[in-house]
């Protein structure tokens, strides 16, 4: 695979969530030539980005998830700093840890994930171990908590970021960089020419469940989350809550708001969240501290994050000046700056060693578009 783009390219990327983002103010720097086309408006309102928690947990992604995506999740705990600290407008970025906390009843479950962390840090080793909290250690690590429960666990090193405060600051760059922004512009990849007289020399695909038409293995996973304002509550970190029919995290942004969530529906559906899942997500807040019964409901969302049969993320090149990334799941933003590095290699190289440190597939396929 030879570079596909120099520093005076001018490339089109298609869907501007958080990938297209990123990728648009990193090339912008370098000096190409960007035009974005998003299908919905600046605030990123269709993008599962929106939606998220933007959770960077990768121990407690460790117990379902492959190698790969826990090494990427590595890389992004370093790789964040570094990203926000190029935004003009500052972004809400955390790293103490992650707690999980059970009831008494629920111990055995709790028990079960303790292993499965255990084996994850056997295999990687240079991932931190999660701790096991007694009671006291507990009230340490949240006071808020104290006396709540009796166990816990604290994964070191993991941390969150606003989502929303991160898709604004980056906007923002854009437009200081001088992208040509295109907003409720769907657009398909048939709908250009690359490298033809008055066509991009490059496209990038970034439109997520968008692209189902060029890449029909795509499925839409819907997530479900609810914000809180509960000014009776503090949380120094993300908490998840180990629970038999609930489980759920509760993410502290700032200003006592709080992101709960937890639902992965297998189902590409967009109507507005059940009433089962509404009071399961709440009953998890309320589980986790009474003071949460006093919150007041911001918002009920959902949105279907993009994901590929294997779940892993994939880098496909179409012909010679078509990249489409994909398949993020719900680890967008725990691997973005990983697949945002691996791509800007790809592009100046021709060839990522870095896809190879996170088992990252880059395939390429003929669609007969360029």
């Amino acid at each position: 695979m030879h570079a596909l783009a120099a520093p005076s390219s001018r490339i089109t990327i298609l869907g501007a969530g958080l990938m297209g983002r990123l990728l648009a103010v990193a090339l912008a720097q370098q000096g190409c030539h960007i035009d974005i086309h998003d299908a919905a408006g600046p605030d990123a309102e269709l993008s599962a980005a929106r939606v998220a928690a933007a959770m960077l947990a990768p121990l407690a992604e460790s117990a379902v998830s492959e190698p790969g995506i826990v090494r990427m999740g590595q890389y992004a705990m370093r790789r964040w700093p570094e990203l926000l600290a190029m935004l003009a407008r500052p972004v809400f970025f955390q790293q103490n840890g992650t707690l999980i906390v059970w009831h008494r009843q629920d111990a055995a479950d709790a028990a079960r994930l303790h292993d499965k962390l255990r084996h994850t840090h056997a295999l990687l080793p240079d991932l931190p171990a999660a701790q096991a909290l007694d009671e006291t250690l507990l009230a340490q690590r949240e006071p808020m908590l104290a006396g709540r429960f009796h166990e816990g666990l604290y994964l070191p090193g993991e941390g969150q970021l606003d989502n929303r405060q991160l898709l604004a600051a980056l906007h923002e760059r854009m437009q200081t960089l001088g992208v040509a922004m295109h907003w409720h512009s769907r657009q398909a990849l048939g709908d250009f020419s690359p490298g033809a007289p008055g066509g991009p020399d490059l496209i990038l695909d970034c439109r997520g469940l968008g692209a189902r038409g060029d890449w029909p293995e795509l499925r839409g996973v819907r997530g479900e989350v609810i914000r809180v304002h509960a000014p009776e509550v503090t949380l120094q970190r993300p908490t998840r809550l180990v629970h038999p029919r609930y489980p759920a995290y509760i993410v502290p942004k700032e200003d006592y708001v709080f992101v709960v969530g937890a639902t992965a529906i297998e189902s590409d559906d967009l109507s507005p969240a059940s009433v089962r899942s509404t009071l399961e997500l709440l009953s998890a807040a309320y589980a986790l501290h009474s003071g949460f019964a006093e919150a007041r409901i911001l918002e009920i969302a959902t949105q279907c994050r993009p994901a590929l049969p294997d779940n892993s993320p994939c880098i496909r090149q179409v012909g010679q000046r078509i990249l489409q990334i994909n398949g993020l799941y719900r680890h967008g933003f725990l691997i973005a700056p990983a697949l945002l590095d691996v791509t800007l290699q790809l592009l100046r190289e021709g060839d990522s060693p870095l896809a190879r440190q996170f088992d990252l597939a880059i395939t390429t396929r003929d669609l007969g578009l360029s």
